[in-house]
């Protein structure tokens, strides 16, 4: 039955079409008749010419009427109201025709009959379509994977449609937190309580859990997963809210729970007067536009209507990429922004300046940067120099140029730092503060915060990958914690702790709840489907550098501001002339490539620095190795001379 079913299902549609007029026409022939014979209780009617003549009239008026109304052009398995319409309004005509017709050849016609036929040839040609399809989604139903449907609202409706339609998963039950809808039976399926679930999946064999509430906050959506995580199930969600209503994503778009959702936290809406204060009508350059918080910071600043954005950037094709991307999103968004993209170096403060000059740049947001930890401690030279005085070179610039507002993108490893990264950072802020009490033309503050969620390094991405490969997830260390934020929220913190800023402040922007990075591998673990034992987690060791807890404040003495999720705190710093005595050793130390007076001048300023590892750097422990083994072979050499 299923294979020919099947069978029928996969011909080509002309000859599906043929089939159907071939039913359709004994479906009529046999409601003309079956009319009479249940009206008159006699076939004697069967061998008269002028009944054949009038069912020969009705037959093409109707099938011509069916032709016309589109009924053979639609897909049986998606047969809806439009379909039922047009039976509906042939079989109204087919009985029209049946008067007229006999009528005209003077046929016997009991006023009855076109009743009982109408009646008979809707449930005949309908309910064969019903039938058809009912049985074409029975044959299916073993093929698709079973799922529940968590949210019996709307938009859980909706998707149970969409599965219906689709060839992919069926819902086998909704399951909602509405008492009032459980019990409830909506488009054949029953709503469950959410307890219930351990149940559900037993009895139905569901192997999917789909979330079906678009508008609901993250902190309820984490607390719903969290209930799940013991299901083993692969929880999947419908788009959110605001992309459906702008179109971006349809409701049938199912994808992974973001980890993102679940760690980030609602966004409080930005404050109208501090997100655009430095942008709105005026020249913004963004350095390092093409990373991951540049990037974000440049999507963020064009919906706010500068009259220029300037895309300062190193790497070719990041810069490529953004252009591309801003240029685009101008289009579509109507926004009359001009998009310039400078490839060049922050340490070229020449360069800097004939930017900065030439566009007439009002703000500066400095997020260019080297920040993965390692590679800062294998290459020191190059990370102190973009970090420091690529940071020292453009508020220079900002300050010769007339900038009036200069924004550094800092991070909590400057907070006692114990690597070279968090270090160079340190004293990118030191080099401003010191600036800030040098002049007062151009503003100078920082906004330090944590890890971003699916920034380049992230370990999200990561952890992902080595799922999806079967694992192991490779963790440096089991007490490993760090903040999290999203890279949108903390770009739009950036640019409104920005507008705040009077001089010298550092901002410190609210991160949550710290997250154990072993617990997050756990959950990603549990969330793509997997039981805890599947994935193995491997410990790898602590990398070069790299600290178990992140802080972000050197003191305790914060502030609150004038939004929720920024502080303010007031930390040490040097007056100009000490920093700047500081900053020529430390360029004469990098010019001479000399790593022990570096590390020297590292411990010596006001950072905390605490290293944790000797130097790393990897050319200079190259060198280190090579003199080693020319004063073995040296002193091998004397040793072979004084035997002889």
């Amino acid at each position: 039955m299923n294979n020919a079913i099947h069978w029928l299902f996969h011909q080509p549609r002309s000859i599906k079409r043929i089939i159907s007029v071939l039913l359709d026409t004994l479906f009529i022939s046999l409601a003309f008749w079956a009319a009479y014979l249940l009206r008159l209780d006699s076939s004697d009617l069967l061998s008269s010419y002028k009944h054949w003549l009038v069912l020969g009239t009705m037959l093409p008026v109707t099938l011509l009427y069916f032709v016309r109304m589109g009924l053979y052009r639609a897909v049986l398995r998606y047969l809806g109201h439009h379909a039922t319409m047009v039976m509906m309004g042939g079989v109204a005509v087919s009985a029209i025709s049946m008067v007229l017709a006999a009528y005209y050849f003077h046929a016997f016609l009991p006023r009855s009959v076109p009743v009982i036929y109408a009646a008979l040839a809707l449930l005949l040609c309908g309910g064969a379509r019903t039938m058809g399809r009912a049985l074409y989604n029975q044959s299916t139903k073993r093929q698709k994977i079973p799922v529940i449907i968590y949210g019996a609202g709307a938009s859980g409706r909706q998707l149970n449609t969409s599965l219906t339609h689709g060839n992919e998963y069926r819902a086998v039950a909704f399951v909602d937190d509405n008492a009032g809808l459980q019990k409830a039976l909506l488009q054949g399926l029953t709503v469950y309580a959410p307890d219930q679930l351990p149940w559900l999946v037993e009895r139905f064999g569901a192997q999917k859990l789909l979330l079906a509430m678009p508008s609901i906050s993250r902190q309820r959506r984490r607390e719903i997963v969290d209930r799940l995580e013991n299901l083993h199930l692969d929880i999947l969600t419908i788009p959110g809210m605001a992309d459906l209503v702008s179109g971006k994503a349809k409701l049938s778009e199912l994808h992974e729970v973001n980890v993102e959702d679940l760690l980030g936290r609602d966004p409080v809406e930005p404050f109208p007067e501090l997100i655009s204060a430095n942008i709105c009508g005026k020249v913004v350059m963004v350095t390092g536009a093409g990373g991951s918080i540049g990037s974000e910071l440049c999507r963020q600043i064009v919906q706010q209507g500068p009259a220029t954005l300037v895309l300062f950037e190193m790497s070719e094709y990041a810069l490529y990429q953004i252009d591309q991307e801003l240029n685009g999103l101008c289009r579509e968004a109507g926004y009359t922004v001009r998009i310039v993209p400078i490839m060049a170096s922050v340490q070229r403060q020449n360069r800097l300046e004939a930017v900065m000059q030439g566009f007439g740049v009002h703000t500066v947001y400095h997020a260019a940067a080297c920040k993965h930890v390692p590679l800062v401690e294998y290459n020191v030279v190059e990370g102190v120099r973009n970090n420091v005085f690529g940071t020292w070179r453009a508020a220079e610039a900002a300050i010769n140029s007339g900038v009036e507002t200069f924004v550094l993108i800092s991070t909590d490893k400057a907070v006692r730092p114990t690597n070279v990264m968090g270090t160079s950072k340190r004293l990118a802020e030191l080099v401003l503060q010191a600036l800030a009490q040098r002049q007062s033309n151009t503003r100078f503050c920082m906004v330090r915060f944590g890890n971003v969620l699916g920034s380049s390094g992230s370990v999200v991405p990561l952890f992902k990958r080595q799922i999806r490969a079967g694992g192991p997830i490779t963790l440096t260390h089991e007490e490993i914690t760090r903040y999290f934020m999203t890279i949108p929220e903390a770009a739009q913190l950036v640019i409104q702790a920005g507008a705040m800023g009077k001089g010298g402040d550092v901002f410190v922007l609210d991160m949550g709840e710290p997250v154990k990075i072993i617990d997050l591998a756990r959950k990603m673990v549990r969330l793509m489907g997997y039981e805890a034992g599947d994935i193995d987690i491997k410990i790898t060791g602590l990398r070069p550098g790299e600290k178990l807890y992140e802080e972000l404040l050197i003191g305790g003495n914060e502030q609150p501001t004038a939004h929720p999720r920024i502080r303010t705190a007031h930390e040490v710093h040097l007056p100009w002339a000490e920093m700047q005595a500081l900053l020529n050793e430390l360029n004469t130390a990098c010019e001479q490539y000399n790593q022990t007076r570096i590390r020297e001048l590292l411990l010596q300023a006001p950072t905390a620095f605490n290293p944790q590892d000797g130097i790393c750097d990897l050319v200079w422990q190259q060198g280190q190795s090579q003199d080693a083994q020319a004063r073995a072979e040296k002193e091998k050499g004397r040793v072979v001379a004084l035997a002889r």
